[in-house]
């Protein structure tokens, strides 16, 4: 069974369910679950300069929860009907960075972002982008974004995520899957 509770920008329903318990047994329960489709996260780096790109935005989830809402994360969006993850890691990066991202890979197909109140899962997309003509202010004005667009070195985000400065889940394993491979010399 579905109820819905609130269909806007984020679609909340309530589910029955009936689920089997650990120790035998079926248990009945409602769950409320919000729908919203799934999304890619973009870790754009530039090895020329050994620079990253994050997308600087105001965080609704950070405010309420009593933290400064200006946020640096990764770019990241929704990904659209019939696009790939890295359709749109490209399209995002050019919407809320203004950067070409070139040589996408793939560094996770899908990642729940809180398995126990939303469906969305996540993509991580790692690519290439030229920071020299990083800068500026960017977003789709349909969406009625606000976009700063963050340039750091990789050893101060890669800092910045190992202190917790960096407190995005996205952007904690992009960050650590790209520690590693600095670390190994894989760029």
């Amino acid at each position: 069974m579905r109820i819905p509770l609130h269909e806007g920008f984020l679609r909340v329903y309530q589910y029955e369910f009936d689920v089997e318990k650990h120790g035998g047994g079926i248990r009945r329960t409602s769950w409320e679950v919000m729908e919203r489709g799934n999304a890619v996260a973009v870790l754009g780096h530039d090895p020329g300069r050994d620079e990253v790109v994050l997308a600087n935005e105001f965080r609704p989830g950070a405010i309420v929860a009593g933290d400064y809402p200006y946020r640096d994360n990764l770019v990241a969006g929704a990904i659209e009907n019939n696009e790939t993850p890295l359709e749109a890691a490209v399209r995002e990066m050019k919407e809320e960075a203004g950067l070409v991202l070139s040589n996408p890979v793939l560094i996770h197909p899908g990642a729940y972002v809180s398995s126990g109140g939303t469906s969305e899962k996540i993509s991580i997309v790692y690519g290439t982008v030229d920071t020299g003509q990083a800068g500026g202010v960017h977003g789709n004005a349909a969406e009625h974004e606000d976009i700063l667009t963050v340039v750091l070195p990789a050893k101060v985000f890669i800092d910045r995520v190992r202190s917790g400065d960096i407190n995005d889940l996205k952007t904690l394993v992009a960050g650590y899957w790209f520690a590693e491979r600095q670390a190994a010399s894989k760029f």
